[in-house]
């Protein structure tokens, strides 16, 4: 079976839909911190209509959890079309992602851990997408080179199905996304943190 290219598919999309009447479609996207999210942002501002989700029960630590969303409001505030963006703040619950990490503990980085997690975060996002009526649903974290898109994939489609609400196809980390995240890191001098947020993947530093 031929591997999907999912930034050529989000490229046919994007032409579809700049070619629509009717203004830019919404879109739900949940955000893991500010450096994943400065080139998604600025990538995708011009196509939709963007509410960010700030929903990270990984981020263990309460300092770490805020610091994150401090360095993320922040940079709303500092870009040019900062103010078209909304942010949706969910409750710091560090217990619900404990209770879902029992029994893998010792999982390696990007096993059965990291999939529940991803999971996690994408059916809360997928949910409150269907309940404020978006046209899509998406995420930030295939921009890392640490996560797997075609994970993120299969769990964003899947969720779409059950809440009926589509999920945007994509893998940030194309088209030097990456590359560009560290670039507005330096230039709005964004807090990079060295781990994914969960206390698991910061005892093997």
């Amino acid at each position: 079976m031929m591997q999907r290219n999912y930034q050529r598919e989000l490229d046919r999309l994007l032409q579809e839909l700049s070619g629509e009447e009717g203004g830019k479609k919404s879109l739900f996207l949940h955000c893991c911190c500010a450096p994943c999210s400065s080139y998604v942002l600025e990538y995708l501002h011009p196509y939709f209509n963007i509410t960010i989700f700030f929903y990270n029960p990984n981020i263990v630590e309460e300092t770490e959890y805020q610091k994150r969303k401090s360095e993320l409001t922040r940079y709303l505030s500092e870009i040019s079309f900062g103010g078209e963006i909304h942010i949706v703040d969910a409750d710091y619950d560090p217990e619900r992602f404990l209770q879902m990490a029992e029994g893998h503990e010792n999982d390696p980085e990007r096993g059965e851990r990291c999939r529940l997690c991803f999971h996690l975060r994408l059916s809360h996002t997928a949910k409150r997408a269907a309940e404020g009526h978006y046209d899509y649903f998406c995420s930030t974290l295939s921009i890392s080179p640490h996560k797997n898109a075609e994970v993120l994939m299969e769990l964003g489609e899947e969720l779409g199905e059950k809440y009926k609400v589509a999920y945007l196809p994509s893998d940030f980390k194309k088209r030097n996304g990456y590359k560009r995240s560290i670039e507005l890191s330096s230039q709005y001098r964004l807090y990079r943190q060295d781990y994914c947020g969960c206390i698991f993947s910061r005892r093997r530093q």
